[in-house]
């Protein structure tokens, strides 16, 4: 499609988390931006909604605590005046641990603040190569175009797919409640809520084994000829976990560590979790359940599962093409492209993964490009915060490169003191905040 002359300060492509944020930033700033977003004319095979900001894969923006590396990154983001963590915060759902929130609520919300701004236009098409205005930044994640991509691709010289894959969606009503119990692990959680917020379906050993033999057995949609399939080591199928290994499970998704069965008193030999879709819960997510098996084998060995013997399901698991580029070849610190610093790469695309790390590097492009219009540099957050340990990995060489959450590992360790892990977790937060709150009042960057 011909996309036409649209004058703006920034041109921005795709309106998920990275996009989204990155828009609603500048925009904060005086800036105009025009934000081509594909929606409603076309959407990807897994979307569904006209929503800008869907989250496609789980609902969850997962852990909250500090001691938690991505707890610790939402912090950062709260204090900088993220929209995204704005919105999640407004619209959660008990998840224990974790900040989870209902997606329809979610996505409506970022869609309101974008589509009620002044200084944001929005095009509704998709955009076929890189645009010739400048500055741009490309944030079309995970389910880049095919013409696009391509073009991306000739820029920057290397393919760019790998595969991802996302949970089914059960009714509530087709729970049968009298075989589940309600608890998080280790009752974590500020509320009562919080620490009954997972749905926990109870195994023995038995039950466990014939599960994955069912797994494994199954019939999967196979990848094409021509297509080489590499998943994201974060987000297995549960058949590639089971075929690791008879226990594999029983240590991942179907862990049963921290959780009791009132039931019998005891831990179960495995579990399976289901974490709510929205706030009236009338809808859960299998947790870590992600697969190609074939939809009439997905309905057949989940019902397997105890308390989902009469499971309906809302949405099925899936596979995915995900894009991402090799951004220590390909990008400078400044998630600028070299050889084209106009144009910036945010969000997963860029080579991270995951709701929150792709909404933080949104924010981060955005400052840059208000810097660069000023006319001077814009100095990026210390490595020992966890925004910049983001830009650390992006910008590390590796082989291959892969896209990766934010751990801890990210950060610089701390020197002359030897501590035990959560100790140590705590003070690895504590010196981000404070490297970040001097950061912040030196450069002004939450104003």
């Amino acid at each position: 499609m011909n996309l036409g002359r649209v004058r703006a300060d920034v041109t921005i492509v795709g309106a998920g988390l990275a996009g989204s944020e990155a828009a609603l930033q500048l925009a904060d700033r005086g800036v105009d931006v025009v934000l081509y977003e594909q929606k409603p004319e076309k959407r990807t095979p897994a979307q569904s909604s006209e929503h800008f900001c869907e989250l496609v894969c789980s609902n969850s923006f997962r852990g909250a605590a500090l001691t938690n590396a991505v707890g610790l990154l939402k912090e950062e983001m709260r204090r900088l005046g993220s929209h995204v963590m704005r919105a999640a915060d407004e619209t959660r759902v008990p998840a224990g641990g974790a900040l989870a929130v209902d997606r329809d609520r979610f996505a409506a919300n970022m869609t309101s603040l974008l589509r009620s701004n002044p200084r944001i236009r929005i095009v509704a098409a998709e955009v076929l190569a890189v645009p010739d205005e400048r500055p741009v930044i490309i944030a079309t994640g995970p389910l880049t175009g095919d013409a696009l991509a391509r073009d991306i691709e000739r820029r920057v010289g290397a393919p760019l797919a790998y595969y991802d894959a996302i949970s089914p969606i059960v009714s509530s009503d087709s729970i049968d409640w009298e075989a589940v119990f309600c608890a998080s692990r280790y009752d974590k959680g500020e509320t009562e809520a919080d620490q009954r917020a997972y749905v926990n379906c109870p195994m023995d050993k038995a039950e466990y084994e014939a599960f994955v033999r069912a797994v494994i057995d199954a019939k999967k949609i196979e990848p094409r000829d021509f297509e080489d399939v590499r998943y994201f080591e974060g987000c297995l199928p549960i058949e590639v976990m089971a075929a690791r290994g008879e226990m594999t499970l029983a240590f991942g998704p179907m862990k049963p560590v921290g959780l009791v069965d009132p039931k019998t008193g005891k831990r179960p030999f495995a579990v399976v979790q289901l974490r709510a879709e929205d706030q009236a819960r009338t809808a859960f997510n299998l947790v870590g359940f992600q697969t190609r098996m074939t939809w009439p084998e997905q309905a057949r060995v989940f019902r397997s599962i105890p308390g989902l013997r009469e499971a309906e399901f809302f949405r099925y698991g899936a596979v995915h093409r995900n894009t991402f580029i090799d951004s220590p070849r390909v990008l400078d610190t400044t998630l600028a492209l070299k050889g084209d610093p106009g144009v910036y790469f945010a969000g997963q695309i860029a080579g991270t993964e995951g709701y929150v790390e792709s909404a933080a590097m949104g924010y981060m492009a955005a400052h840059v490009v208000v810097a660069r219009m000023a006319g001077h540099d814009f100095e990026l957050p210390p490595p020992t915060t966890a925004h910049g340990g983001l830009l650390s990995h992006i910008s590390r060489p590796a082989t291959p490169f892969q896209p990766s959450n934010i751990t801890f590992s990210h950060l610089p360790p701390l020197e002359g003191t030897k501590l035990k892990k959560r100790a140590r977790y705590e003070a690895l937060a504590a010196r981000a905040l404070a490297d970040l709150d001097v950061w912040m009042k030196r450069t002004g960057a939450a104003a």
